[in-house]
């Protein structure tokens, strides 16, 4: 690979040094500048002089940017050191992806999964399962999810060093978002994109709903998004779900069916009175799953159907299940009384579902109490989707309170005023009553105060939910 070469797989313009850069000067990795070492080639969103200069010094072979900020062009030029300007960064992340799986796992048998809900309880399933049957496994989902995205080159620094570290994988299990953006504008074709530089030989679609509002404004628009995907597989196999209507409208080579109903097919795997089923044999009871929300069971339904797949040996699969354990936030229990449940329920379905599974858990005179919070500079679009769901979902034994949870965001997750407008209007407009506060931390004492021994509480959102349990450990 030489620098022209570079230049054109990202669509970019080089200023610089336009001799520097060679494939004996290419170390072989992409990755971050402050990691960054003699020969790599780092890829940001933006760069500025400073981390130009700081390039320079670190002897790293190019740098890859959308947004050259100041007299970042400027100091590239007076150093006469190269850097590749691009308007679709998305290109060169996947292509630090497709390079990192071609140099470092180039045997590996690869996976993604997409979708609107679950991506990542199935992706880290899928994992474990295959972890456990002692396969060396590498996926990007985490307990934090904080490598589940795609859109810097943190999955191919992943790959490159586990491999020198631990030697050859296995599996690789990524998980890919099914739309994606920077700064409010969309990556179109993002999944489709990820997922060929990946090269899967199986992969899930989970589900399509309406999320990422204003980088998509319709469900015509996050089915296109995820439209190509089936088609990165060649003669792969894409595990649907059945009882999904636009993922069944997905045009899939080899599908491979998952179904909360008994299904009279070979290439599926369903759930139906109380267990699980391939080939019209029960395989998994629900005392024997990790957790029993629907929801829950189509992730666990997805995983099983991919190693199945892959050929993974039934008792394999069956005790991968049994053992695992769940990531935070997904249905997470945190106290027992009263009972606290706290989900990543951050879209009009997730909230229904999660709603809709909990009061299955309530008994006479018990009270339910959903803490919702409200999700911050993700737009009014998404807030007023939110907003209608969890009015969708009220019923009178469910008291309803929000949260903008100020005290513990940061500015990139901060709750501006048409967001909570909207949601107070939707709500005031079905004559549901709530309580608001600013605070988490007063928000959780009040409910934890209030809330009687027998009762449920149930903490659902995003960024704004994601410190509850600390903030409940403090109250307690």
């Amino acid at each position: 690979m030489d620098i022209q070469e570079l230049v054109r797989l990202v669509e970019g313009k080089l200023v610089g040094n336009v001799d520097f850069f060679s494939i004996e000067g290419f170390s072989g990795r992409f990755t971050f500048l402050n990691d960054a070492h003699t020969g790599d080639i780092v890829v940001r969103h933006w760069i500025d002089s400073v981390g130009v200069a700081m390039a320079f010094k670190k002897n790293i072979a190019c740098l890859i940017t959308q947004n050259p900020k100041g007299d970042a062009i400027e100091m590239a030029e007076k150093l006469n050191f190269p850097l590749i300007i691009t308007d679709k960064i998305e290109l060169a992340n996947a292509l630090a992806l497709s390079h990192a799986i071609s140099k470092y796992s180039p045997n590996s048998t690869n996976i993604i999964v997409t979708g609107t809900n679950g991506k990542s309880t199935t992706s880290h399933l899928i994992y474990h399962i295959l972890n456990s049957s002692g396969f060396h496994v590498l996926t990007n989902t985490d307990s934090e999810s904080e490598f589940n995205t795609l859109i810097d080159p943190m999955v191919a620094k992943l790959i490159s060093d586990e491999v020198r570290k631990n030697g050859e994988l296995d599996y690789l299990v990524i998980e890919v978002s099914e739309v994606q953006g920077w700064l409010g504008k969309l990556m179109k074709n993002h999944a489709a994109l990820m997922s060929e530089a990946i090269k899967p030989q199986v992969g899930v679609i989970t589900n399509i709903e309406m999320d990422h509002v204003g980088l998509v404004n319709s469900i015509d628009d996050v089915f296109n998004e995820i439209n190509e995907v089936p088609k990165v597989f060649e003669d792969g196999i894409c595990v649907l779900n059945y009882d999904d209507e636009l993922v069944m409208r997905l045009n899939a080579k080899n599908p491979f069916y998952t179904s909360m109903s008994k299904m009279n097919c070979l290439n599926a795997v369903y759930f139906d009175e109380g267990a699980i089923y391939y080939k019209e044999n029960p395989i998994l009871t629900v005392d024997e799953l990790p957790f029993t929300g629907k929801h829950f069971i189509q992730n666990i339904l997805s995983a099983i159907a991919v190693c199945i797949s892959l050929d993974i040996e039934m008792d394999c699969i069956i005790r991968g299940v049994k053992s695992y354990k769940a990531l935070n936030r997904r249905f997470t229990k945190l106290n027992d009384e009263p009972l606290i449940y706290d989900d990543f329920a951050h879209n009009p379905d997730g909230i229904k579902s999660t709603i809709s599974e909990t009061l299955k858990l309530l008994q006479n005179n018990q009270k339910l109490h959903v803490v919702c919070a409200i999700r911050g500079s993700r737009g009014v679009e998404i807030n007023q989707l939110n907003a209608e769901a969890l009015a969708e979902s009220m019923r009178d034994n469910i008291e309803l309170i929000l949260s903008s949870s100020n005290d513990v965001v940061d500015n990139l997750n901060w709750v501006n005023e048409e967001e909570r407008e909207v949601f107070f209007n939707v709500l005031n407009e079905n004559n549901v009553r709530y309580v608001h506060f600013d605070n988490l931390k007063d928000c959780l004492s009040k409910v934890y105060e209030k809330a009687d021994k027998k009762d449920i509480i149930l903490l659902i959102g995003a960024q704004g939910m994601d410190p509850a349990e600390s903030v409940l450990n403090e109250i307690k």
